[in-house]
């Protein structure tokens, strides 16, 4: 008495048609399949709301001092702004060797 034999498992079937006729079953089967996928989709959003750390905050950056020098050491980006990526490097102006010459 525990299990359905293939026997009662086609007599179901078969009453489930007689009641619901073969129109029917189809559109039931397809509001049963979005109620779950909307239960399942509800629960997943519970879920990562429950499991969402709050942001972290950084602390402050502080700009380290080498002792020989007053002025603070700045960290260089690692990477050039696209701008000056983009940007062809300028040729330094020339400056004249004696400048009493030009004048």
């Amino acid at each position: 008495m525990g299990s359905l034999g293939p026997f009662e498992i086609l007599a179901i079937l078969l009453v489930v048609l007689l009641l619901f006729g073969a129109k029917r079953i189809p559109e039931i089967a397809r509001g049963l399949g979005k109620g779950i996928r909307e239960f399942k989709d509800a629960t997943n959003d519970i879920k990562q709301e429950l499991n969402v750390d709050p942001p972290r905050q950084q602390p402050p950056r502080q700009i380290h001092q080498s002792p020989q020098t007053s002025a603070p050491v700045q960290a260089q980006p690692s990477q050039p702004v696209a701008s000056e990526a983009a940007a062809p490097p300028q040729p330094a102006p020339e400056s004249p060797a004696d400048p009493q010459s030009q004048a």
